[in-house]
């Protein structure tokens, strides 16, 4: 009898993830689950129960289900239609030796049924790729947790890579760039990369020496002194801030933009304890300053989604005119364009 043939690779793809639907409890239930993470909120268990449980989900569930009944579509949340054909692709590019799935950290379809997906079609290996750019404990960090948190159950646990933060590659590059040209970027006043916001403790804990090697609840260090801003990245490999404005560097090069025609932000801040500078307060100051046509880009996305949709493309174009802006365009996420499959597809053969 002729042994069937089973994939050897799975490749499991991490993103964030979204509620169920629009409405109240199911946002209610997704940003439970979100903010109770250890590694967003990093407070103690009992207290960051308590303020997410009883200040935090009361007061924003309303509001983040209006903001989400914007973004839903008559097929539902664009980061699970994004990934969904972003792993449909990839699967159809790297072919029967490999089986690809989709999971989100938070919600569905969740980790743990992405894994048994993959165990139930006899995969031999695993590879984690966690779809955010740029490495951060509370993305990154917290879907590899989740992943060998679920593994911890399996009686024979196969091998296991971690794709590494893929800002710097090639094919990611090229495909933000396609999409960033497409717009025509130097025909706008100037150009925004706005990459979402963590708190300034996150990113100290990143200088701190050997803080590869540290629970994350050590104490944190002083970043004072670090040109996160200008340092490549390979300097500080864990920084967030780091990679993310060596990212805008690379990008801004790649579509021809001059120095002083492009600027770094960070949006979806909580507090006024998140690094700098904030996205919502350049787009009020360079409206003021007379831009009136301006370029959004946020590389830290590979799939348009609630940050990039509804927070850029509705929030930010009407704060902009509010100013004196008159056009605020948004670039398009990868999603699943041709070439971020191709280049995705690469990255996983290589590993």
């Amino acid at each position: 009898m002729a042994s069937v043939s089973r994939p050897r690779t799975g490749v499991l793809l991490l993103n964030v993830g979204t509620p169920d639907s629009p409405r109240v409890p199911d946002v209610r239930r997704y940003l439970a689950q979100f903010l109770g993470d250890g590694r967003v909120i990093d407070l103690p268990p009992v207290p960051r129960k308590l303020l997410v449980n009883g200040i935090i989900v009361p007061f924003r569930a309303p509001k983040s289900a209006k903001a989400y009944a914007k973004l839903w579509t008559e097929q539902g949340s664009p980061l699970i239609v994004h990934g969904t054909a972003l792993r449909d692709g990839l699967q159809r590019l790297l072919g029967e030796a490999y089986r690809v799935a989709l999971a989100m950290r938070y919600q569905h379809p969740s980790i743990a049924a992405g894994l048994e997906e993959l165990r139930k079609a006899g995969v031999q290996e695993l590879l984690l790729v966690p779809l955010y750019p740029q490495y951060a404990s509370s993305s990154t960090g917290s879907s590899v947790e989740e992943v060998f948190r679920q593994l911890a159950a399996w009686n024979d646990i196969p091998p296991v890579k971690v794709l590494p933060p893929f800002h710097a590659e090639e094919g990611y590059l090229q495909a933000f760039t396609e999409r960033i040209a497409a717009c025509a970027p130097t025909t706008y006043d100037h150009v925004l990369f706005s990459f979402h916001g963590l708190p300034e403790r996150h990113i100290q804990r990143s200088h701190t020496p050997g803080s590869g090697m540290l629970q994350r609840d050590l104490p944190a260090t002083s970043i004072d002194g670090c040109p996160c801003e200008t340092a490549d990245h390979d300097a500080h490999p864990t920084c967030y801030k780091a990679q993310c404005h060596a990212t805008a560097r690379a990008l801004a090069a790649r579509v021809g933009l001059r120095a002083g025609t492009w600027s770094v932000g960070f949006q979806s801040r909580l507090d006024q304890r998140w690094i700098k500078p904030f996205s919502d307060q350049l787009i009020e100051e360079l409206a003021r300053n007379g831009c009136r046509r301006l370029l959004v880009v946020s590389p830290a996305f590979v799939a348009d989604c609630l940050e990039t949709v509804v927070e850029i493309g509705d929030e930010y174009a009407e704060l902009f005119r509010e100013h004196g802006g008159q056009e605020l365009r948004l670039v398009e996420s990868l999603n699943a364009s041709p070439t971020w499959v191709d280049a995705l597809a690469g990255l996983c053969r290589r590993m």
